[in-house]
């Protein structure tokens, strides 16, 4: 019989990452969890072995190589290797965009960017060298399709992470080796998202204040939303049984994409028109 598959799920503490650690538990498979935050990782260890699934806990700072480094090795050395990779953990900040400090950016951009870049350095080589079928996922948002007031930091990673998982997967083809790449764009829903200030390095300091209006915006688009962190964590699996490379949950993101590629194409033609008269 085929030994169960391997799933690492960064950012697991809570929302979409303790879903898709149970998701990938309830398909049979052995779990590695991690997250910044021990206490919520506890939690979400006990619910998945509460399944029946074998899982191993650490405590990992994704914007740190070393400690990503560190979990790949713990990988291995429990279970010789990894099917799928998550790399899930994701925060916040909010404001305009000139309002933004310089520790925002550096921690935003170290989490949300770097932690993906961090878990593909350190999973992936040794995923092509096993040279058995796997799967990354990155996530993304659906910020990282479209733009919005208030949110310039977020948006900026968001994108980030889309481009970088774009290169990944042509990069990957290119190795011959069957893995695949998914990047999940959820928008809002209830997730503790508002809260990541929470596990925000003390030696960063804390942000600014956030204007009321786009805390009230993120807090109504949650409330609004009509799927929750589960339905996230099935279509992502879907998507991953189907190879599928964009995982967009929201129906209604398809709009604001085509609005923004609209307005590109529009500006596009409208230069290209002038410099033909």
């Amino acid at each position: 019989m085929t030994a169960p598959q391997v799933a690492v799920v960064t950012g697991a503490g809570s929302g979409i990452g303790r879903e898709l650690a149970l998701a990938c538990a309830r398909e049979g498979m052995k779990l590695v969890i991690s997250d910044i935050e021990a206490a919520a990782l506890a939690q979400t260890q006990a619910l998945v072995e509460a399944v029946g699934a074998p899982c191993l806990a650490q405590a990992c700072d994704v914007s740190k190589a070393a400690d990503v480094e560190q979990l790949a090795q713990a990988c291995w050395r429990t279970w010789g290797g990894v099917d799928w990779l998550f790399n899930n953990a994701g925060v916040a900040v909010l404001g305009p965009a000139w309002e933004a400090s310089e520790a925002d950016w550096q921690w935003v951009l170290g989490v949300n960017v770097m932690g993906v870049a961090n878990g593909v350095r350190s999973f992936v080589p040794r995923m092509l060298e096993r040279g058995t079928p796997a799967h990354v996922v990155n996530t993304s948002s659906a910020a990282g399709l479209a733009t919005l007031p208030g949110s310039a930091v977020y948006c900026a990673t968001k994108h980030a992470v889309v481009a970088f998982s774009e290169c990944l997967a042509k990069d990957l083809e290119q190795t011959g080796v069957p893995i695949g790449v998914s990047v999940l764009c959820p928008s809002l829903l209830p997730t503790g998202i508002l809260r990541s200030q929470r596990n925000r390095p003390v030696s960063l300091g804390v942000s600014g204040p956030t204007a009321p209006a786009h805390e009230e915006r993120v807090r109504a688009g949650m409330a609004a939303s009509t799927i929750d962190a589960s339905d996230v964590a099935r279509m992502t699996l879907e998507a991953i049984h189907a190879r599928r490379f964009y995982v967009i949950p929201h129906a209604h993101t398809g709009a604001s994409v085509e609005r923004r590629m609209q307005q590109i194409l529009g500006d596009f033609r409208a230069i290209h028109q002038e410099s033909t008269r």
